[in-house]
């Protein structure tokens, strides 16, 4: 959704890279620049005004003029500004001393809100809480019936007394829910309100009448995320009618500009809680504005990558595989690669995922082009082989490959190309996973990388000469530190080397 806004940022911030000082004209230009992006993305006025305020009093203070590298603090600073902008700390959910705690779910019809409860209410239940959803919208056709469906979906229970279709007391039923989520022993009450194509009298007078009737602990307004400008008058007006705690952007993953996700907190005062970034119940997170910032500068969201990761690998699983890469190449086999490519597929898109690497806004158009059918072919392929060719796949000859090939529906050069990748990564893991660092490139920090590396260095540097002046010497020293900083923190090439550097032979291959 940020895509545009993003490239944007990148191109302004390019433009920064490479300048010892900025003067003032360098950034009321950024400042400028910044602006437009912002605009262009749809954000709301009175966020850009207060933003590039912001921005520009700081760049223009001490923290950016006496900096080592001006450019960087400009979007150290852009990054916090962004943060505050969409609400600064992380929010969380406020529970009832006495159970059960109500939530109540508002919004304009259309926004995903029924969707919504259902996805709010497994988040909740892998937290290790009892939701039922409440069936409060009984004027829109087969609302009722939508729920029920979505909460069997989720494994939570649901509270649906009416049938709907224009029958039955919304403020009732939301009365009577209390009492039976108290008698079945549920936790957490989440109440499905009715909505409208736009704002009217009737629908705020009923979310305010179930409001009174339940005393909700979270009022969550549902807003979707690509209604654009229109997203912060409804917010204000739903704000003003009836009064909400939290916000909830659905549909993150559209390709709308998504400038309403950057204002509504701004606009309210009231922080964005929640996000829905897909069609599946699994699509919903928490919603942190630090991450969000930091994936709209390009820099990744490696947190939320890793707590996925975290929910999906098994950690005693995890320990066997580095145990057997550690041990050589030939004990990781292609049921162990198909385990761990069914276990990635778990954690949700593989565009997605990539999408959340640093530095990968780069080659967006390559991620988004990326056929999520590519990674059942593969498993289709090793399901096809027998036992002994998943352990030892040197012994698939030609005539193995067309049996293959003929049970996979694939092409026989499919087959070979999987065996051939598939030893390329084999070697490439088992080297990372020994500390060798990734073929080609030094070892990254923290990881024991570069133990090969280092001994190659040790080899060259053995009949280099030294100044047998210590200034001298000293200097010389200093120079291959500068140099070395310049590379940056993985010690990757930097300015011109740079536009040529390639990723190694064998990490191509094995992402095909």
């Amino acid at each position: 959704m940020f895509d545009t806004l993003s490239d944007r940022l990148a191109a302004t911030f390019k433009n920064l890279r490479g300048k010892g000082r900025l003067s003032e004209a360098d950034i009321d230009a950024t400042a400028r620049e910044i602006r437009i992006a912002l605009l262009e993305a749809d954000v709301a006025l009175p966020a850009v005004r207060a933003f590039i305020k912001q921005v520009k009093e700081r760049a223009l203070g001490a923290e950016v003029s006496q900096a080592l590298n001006p450019a960087q603090q400009v979007i150290k600073i852009v990054n916090e500004e962004l943060i505050g902008i969409l609400g600064g700390e992380t929010r969380r959910l406020r529970f009832a001393k006495t159970a059960p705690t109500v939530i109540m779910l508002a919004g304009l019809q259309g926004a995903g809100k029924t969707t919504l409860a259902g996805k709010l209410g497994r988040w909740l239940k892998a937290q290790g809480h009892a939701p039922l959803l409440v069936a409060c919208d009984l004027q829109r056709p087969n609302a009722v019936n939508q729920l029920s469906v979505v909460a069997e979906r989720a494994g939570v229970g649901v509270y649906a007394p009416q049938p709907g279709n224009g029958v039955g007391d919304p403020v009732q039923v939301a009365k009577d829910s209390i009492e039976f989520a108290r008698t079945k022993q549920y936790d957490i009450v989440i109440v499905d309100t009715a909505g409208r194509l736009g704002i009217d009298a009737e629908m705020m007078q009923q979310a305010a009448d179930i409001r009174d009737a339940v005393s909700p602990d979270e009022i969550l307004f549902v807003l979707d995320a690509m209604i654009g400008q229109d997203a912060v008058n409804t917010a204000e007006a739903f704000r003003d009618g009836v009064g909400f705690d939290g916000v909830v952007l659905s549909k993150l993953d559209g390709d709308a500009r998504g400038g309403a996700a950057l204002s509504v907190a701004h606009v309210t005062g009231k922080q964005i809680m929640f996000a829905s970034n897909g069609e599946k119940l699994d699509d919903f997170d928490a919603f942190h504005p630090d991450r969000m910032a930091s994936r709209i500068l390009g820099m990744g969201d490696m947190l939320s990558l890793i707590e996925k990761a975290e929910q999906t690998f098994s950690q005693d699983e995890a320990e066997k595989m580095a145990a057997k890469l550690a041990k050589g190449p030939k004990e990781f086999t292609l049921d162990d690669f198909l385990s761990q490519m069914e276990q990635v597929r778990k954690m949700g898109s593989i565009s997605k995922l990539l999408g959340m690497l640093p530095g990968m806004g780069q080659i967006k158009d390559q991620i988004n082009n990326l056929d999520e059918r590519d990674v059942d072919r593969t498993a289709a392929i090793i399901k096809s082989m027998t036992p002994a060719e998943r352990q030892d796949p040197t012994i698939i000859n030609g005539s193995r490959r067309a049996r293959i090939a003929k049970g996979s529906g694939v092409d026989v050069s499919a087959v070979k190309n999987l065996v051939e990748r598939f030893f390329d990564a084999r070697k490439m893991m088992s080297r990372m996973a020994q500390g060798g660092g990734m073929p080609g490139m030094p070892g990254l920090p923290g990881m024991g990388g570069g133990a090969g590396r280092k001994k190659k260095q040790q080899k060259q540097a053995k009949g280099k000469r030294q100044s047998g002046n210590p200034m001298k010497r000293k200097a010389e020293e200093q120079a291959a530190a500068a140099r070395r900083e310049q590379g940056g923190a993985l010690g990757l090439p930097a300015g011109e080397d740079a536009k040529n550097f390639e990723l190694p032979e064998e990490f191509k291959k094995f992402m095909g």
